[in-house]
């Protein structure tokens, strides 16, 4: 699979360059590293057998998309004067990128500590949203931020819930 980078050869002009984790669909603009990266791992190896890799790379990428919203939400905000809520912008990111490495790291989970940390990230996702909802109708960034903030608690709901059904197997 190839894909297209521009400024390899002359400016503006496109060059293929091979990608070793281009998808299967022919889109290689529709690359996902962290779905292969988690089909080589084994959930039977680290005792969660009933661990749905799905969920947990769902959870990942919602956890990257709000750190990222969370980011250029509060730095918009900065240059808009609402402290407030760039200051949960910020603690949002913080937290999802936590949240977002831990579940990057399978084989070091504790299962206590880890639903205490979905439940944080579920809480920071929450309030961050509600302030940046307060600010959705007339701050595109804030309304994107909130909808990130949103997706990211569902999938944390969703993993939280997948681990209980885990515990129970």
């Amino acid at each position: 699979m190839s894909r297209t980078v521009v400024g390899d050869s002359e400016p503006g002009v496109a060059s293929p360059v091979t990608s070793r984790f281009a998808s299967d669909t022919g889109d290689p603009m529709n690359t996902n590293m962290t779905a292969e990266m988690m089909q080589n791992m084994s959930m039977d190896a680290i005792g969660m057998p009933a661990m749905d890799a799905m969920t947990m790379q769902a959870c990942i990428e919602a956890c990257s998309a709000c750190e990222q919203a969370c980011t250029m939400c509060a730095d918009n905000d900065m240059a808009d004067g609402m402290i407030k809520c760039a200051s949960m912008c910020m603690d949002c990111a913080d937290v999802s990128n936590t949240m977002m490495r831990m579940l990057m790291r399978p084989s070091g989970f504790d299962m206590t500590a880890m639903q205490a940390m979905l439940r944080a990230c579920m809480a920071m996702c929450s309030a961050c949203a509600d302030e940046c909802g307060n600010h959705a109708e007339m701050s595109e960034t804030c309304r994107m931020c909130a909808m990130a903030c949103t997706e990211c608690m569902n999938a944390c709901q969703a993993m939280l819930d997948m681990m209980r059904d885990a515990e129970t197997v």
